[in-house]
């Protein structure tokens, strides 16, 4: 039998300054998770560290633990791989002043 797998854009084209967040997915029946972020543009200001957030509920959020720096050029890619989570995951970042990045973001997922 072939392992379950779901890729899932979770941002697409989204500018994100100040506290920013992908929008959550429900992966509770994944063994594995992959995210991958992609800076799209060139990103302007300092690039912050972008992390791996999980929660019981798709609301309430907590660090996981992975974290990568945000891609400093365009069409760069970072990639944060996570297991033992939670029901739901997101990624999220902390821009300083005006700081910027337009980012893709796909997780993918493997039962």
């Amino acid at each position: 039998m072939l392992p379950e797998n779901i890729t899932a854009i979770v941002a697409r084209n989204d500018r994100w300054t100040g506290s920013a967040a992908s929008e959550p997915h429900e992966a509770g029946w994944a063994r594995e998770a992959v995210f991958f972020v992609r800076a799209l543009k060139a990103p302007t200001g300092p690039q912050p560290v972008v992390r791996v957030e999980m929660s019981p509920d798709g609301m309430h959020w907590v660090a996981e633990g992975s974290e990568a720096p945000m891609p400093a050029r365009k069409d760069e890619i970072v990639a944060l791989r996570v297991r033992h989570f939670g029901g739901w995951l997101r990624i999220a970042a902390d821009f300083d002043g005006p700081a910027q990045s337009t980012v893709l973001v796909t997780l993918h997922l493997k039962a």
